[in-house]
């Protein structure tokens, strides 16, 4: 089991750093699928990826993605409130058209969706396309799966009080403290490294290292948020696509719940 984890992990940091330097439109595309599969993954758990509201909820990510895509092309802002507005008038409406096929819970089950996988993992693109987001979009991972390692390590030789025992019973309080600092100490390294081509001042290097601290708290409410969503529904995993890893929302978790703070930390910090 360790051994097939290590070489998923392995051709996940290769395939993120293809996809992630090409940027454009290919991690565009990347980030559309992924999406898409993450919800897939959401709805089936709530049983409706194969009804018409799952389809419905599929057909407005991929609608935000074309209006992503339109906007960066014309450097234009996303209209969220006018997207949103949309969506909270087009769920219902379903629902009303259908009435009574589809109850008040699973509207909201596709609007949580669509909020969740859909809007939130794009951030991860949004953040690429940001002036130096080149450098800027690692954060993301750094506060994730750094944070991950990082906590992972420092539990399982000093943790002693546990985070949250019902839910999590193997997260600890040290390895909670020990991944938002080792995720500081990595992005310190990294963003010094790269300081030169970025253009940035040191200041500017303890600016992202804080930001960085920031995306590693809230990666662990992204992480936590996933497993108490499987409690709920008393699953184990999301799905089976990443040998040894489980489903795009076992993986990246953490990531949608890091790529929004990262991209509008460094869009009003970074400017």
């Amino acid at each position: 089991m360790f051994r097939t984890r290590l070489i998923s992990g392995i051709v996940l940091v290769i395939l993120a750093l293809v996809f992630i330097i090409s940027g454009g439109y290919v991690l565009w595309a990347v980030s559309l699928a992924l999406s898409l599969i993450g919800l897939m993954e959401l709805y089936r758990v709530f049983q409706i990826h194969r009804t018409m509201l799952g389809g419905l909820g599929y057909a407005l990510v991929v609608f935000y993605y074309v209006l992503l895509l339109a906007a960066t092309a014309f450097a234009l802002p996303v209209n969220w409130m006018l997207y949103l507005m949309i969506v909270m008038m087009i769920c219902p409406s379903l629902m009303v058209c259908t009435y009574p096929k589809y109850k008040s819970n699973q509207i909201m089950q596709v609007v949580f969706g669509i909020l969740y996988v859909g809007i939130m993992f794009s951030f991860l693109y949004q953040t690429r396309m940001l002036p130096n987001g080149t450098y800027t979009v690692w954060l993301i991972f750094l506060s994730s799966w750094g944070c991950d390692t990082c906590a992972y390590c420092v539990g399982k030789l000093f943790g002693k009080h546990k985070m949250s025992p019902i839910l999590s019973p193997k997260k600890s309080v040290e390895g909670a403290i020990g991944g938002v600092l080792g995720t500081m100490v990595l992005t310190h390294i990294y963003v010094y490294i790269f300081a030169k081509q970025m253009n940035i001042t040191y200041v500017q290097v303890w600016v992202l290292t804080l930001i960085s601290a920031a995306g590693a708290l809230i990666s662990m409410v992204g992480d936590l948020t996933a497993s108490a969503i499987k409690r709920c529904y008393e699953v184990k995993d999301y799905g089976k696509l990443i040998p040894g890893h489980g489903g795009v929302l076992d993986r990246f978790d953490s990531v949608i719940f890091t790529a929004p703070v990262i991209y509008f930390l460094a869009y009003y910090f970074m400017q």
